[in-house]
């Protein structure tokens, strides 16, 4: 049997018990793509049928979300976790609370994350998780009763030891915190069950910067197997949240100029670059106000463009830091011929497969989230263990181990994704160097 028909096989075969779930289904499509000739070639994989279990939930919870809204009445929500996979350490995954959240959205999410995870070295499963409540608009004490509720029920699913949530879309410092306070008035412990808390209460230093630096280091170790760096690069990158920030704030560290930011209006386009003071006011407009941005065009008078993504600029290098399939095939095409030679994914699964192709078929460096966008996770997992020695470390020290778990994370795509002619296809790398620890572990620990 040839590799194209198993592969189709084994896609139908998980269709039919995910009818209607597109995202999970595109993301187990893209594992498989590539993992599948890998099996094939180490039967131990085969025989344990270790890719058609690591594609079932361990776990799926599904719950009842009802709060109080300001003005008295009732509302309802669902909520969700995906508990994916633990074979090599307590799920771990963030939380989303967005209307778009759902459950093919979470389970495509969760599997990523055990690649993801595995990838960090760190003992880490996955999982993930949400809601399809909508923060934005509602005032904090609508929120905090949202977040109440929401752990009044997950909390009989986690713990430090068991299932460990993060932050994620919709999810941030705030809410963070009313979960983790309900959680502690529930249980009456106080335990490092979540990450991205505040400093004041278990949190890391660098948790925050976390994903967007860990963007830009993954793409400076590919630049630098071109002999190229971020140094006089003009940089698209998406969104305007905490890892579009970010990023773009390392990036102009590393003498790169920034010259798009996105939301879900629409994108600015600033030819002379979003320096450091220009960043301050989009943290403030994002964080704060919670402004659209459009309000920075206005501000600094530079382009605006209503309704579409950035990455119809020209630009050196793209960095999708907003959301799922937020890179199109025509849009890859327009990057690549308007010179980009480095796309990092600072989001989950951002370029649709045909964009994809489009970048492997060009040979330019291509960065796949669940390898360039694992900084994240990694200082949540560095978050776990100061929690477990009762220590906090310095800003430079944890900063130092992402630096060196993003670069452990580059020499492990090049170990399985160089190809005959030296190109490093880092979809290929990140998706067996993920798999085989995981898998590895699972056959260690028998049919469970």
């Amino acid at each position: 049997m040839n590799s194209t028909s198993t592969h189709q096989e084994f896609m139908n075969s998980i269709t039919a018990k995910n009818i209607g779930e597109t995202e999970f289904l595109q993301a187990v499509h893209e594992v498989s793509d590539t993992l599948l000739p890998f099996i094939e070639e180490n039967p131990k994989y085969k025989h344990n049928k270790i890719l058609e279990r690591i594609t079932e939930p361990e776990r799926v919870i599904i719950f009842r979300v009802p709060w109080v809204d300001d003005s008295g009445i009732v509302q309802i929500n669902r909520g969700y976790r995906i508990e994916m996979n633990s074979a090599i350490g307590p799920y771990k995954g963030g939380l989303r609370f967005h209307p778009t959240v759902n459950l093919s959205i979470l389970k495509f999410l969760a599997f990523e994350q055990v690649f993801k995870n595995s990838l960090t070295t760190l003992p880490m499963g996955g999982g993930k998780g949400g809601s399809d409540f909508d923060p934005k608009g509602k005032s904090d004490q609508e929120v905090m009763r949202f977040c109440q509720s929401f752990m009044t029920e997950l909390f009989r699913h986690i713990s430090h030891l068991t299932d460990v949530p993060a932050g994620d879309i919709g999810v941030g410092g705030r809410e963070i915190g009313y979960l983790f306070g309900q959680y502690k008035r529930l249980k009456n412990e106080f335990t490092g069950v979540l990450t991205g808390k505040g400093i004041e209460y278990g949190g890391s230093l660098i948790r925050p910067e976390a994903t967007g630096y860990g963007n830009v280091y993954f793409a400076h170790e590919m630049l630098k197997t071109k002999n190229e760096s971020f140094k006089d690069k003009i940089v698209l990158i998406s969104g305007s949240g905490n890892v579009a920030q970010f990023a773009a704030e390392k990036v102009t560290e590393l003498g790169g100029k920034v010259v798009t930011l996105s939301d879900s209006t629409g994108y600015i386009y600033d030819p002379e670059g979003i320096d450091r003071e220009k960043l301050e006011y989009i943290m403030y407009l994002k964080n704060i106000k919670r402004g659209r941005i459009k309000e920075y065009a206005d501000k600094y008078d530079v382009k605006y463009v209503d309704g579409k993504r950035p990455w119809l600029e020209k630009g050196d290098i793209a960095l999708p830091c907003a959301t799922q399939n937020e890179i199109n095939e025509e849009e890859a095409k327009i990057l690549v011929n308007n010179g980009c030679i480095c796309v990092s994914e600072g989001a989950n699964m951002p370029s649709t497969p045909e964009a994809i192709n489009i970048f492997l078929n060009h040979k330019i460096l291509f960065g796949p989230g669940k390898a360039a966008n694992a900084g994240g996770v990694a200082v949540s997992g560095l978050e776990m263990t100061q929690n477990a020695i009762k220590m906090n470390w310095s800003r430079e020290e944890v900063d130092a181990k992402l630096k060196t778990i993003m670069t452990d994370i580059h020499n492990t795509c090049i170990k399985y994704g160089k190809e005959a002619d030296g190109f490093v296809n880092y979809l290929k790398g990140s998706n067996i160097g993920g798999f085989v620890k995981v898998a590895d572990a699972m056959i260690a620990q028998g049919v469970v």
